[in-house]
């Protein structure tokens, strides 16, 4: 696992939420290895569909460019170590 805590740049999620994405990144990173990114965002994708509902997203990485639309209450994007992870539940445009 990344040594650190990680760091909240910007979200609109409730707290409790935002301690949930937080606590999936670490649980990822102590099962797959730091540069494995794809798994380590399919880790977290798939826990915030189990406990909040289908249609959430992950991006995980140390640089990435992004455009989207998010449901209210739903955006978090935190820093831990060298990666980046955004987390947030699509929305239609």
């Amino acid at each position: 696992m990344l040594e650190g805590k990680a760091t909240v740049e910007d979200t609109d999620m409730p707290v409790k939420m935002q301690l949930q994405a937080m606590s999936a990144a670490y649980k990822a990173l102590d099962r797959f290895d730091v540069l494995d990114c794809r798994s380590i965002a399919a880790h977290i994708k798939k826990e915030f569909d189990m406990i909040h509902g289908p249609g959430w997203q992950c991006v995980v990485g140390a640089s990435f460019g992004c455009y989207f639309t998010h449901s209210r209450g739903s955006f978090i994007y935190f820093k831990l170590g060298a990666l980046r992870f955004l987390v947030f539940k699509g929305a239609a445009s």
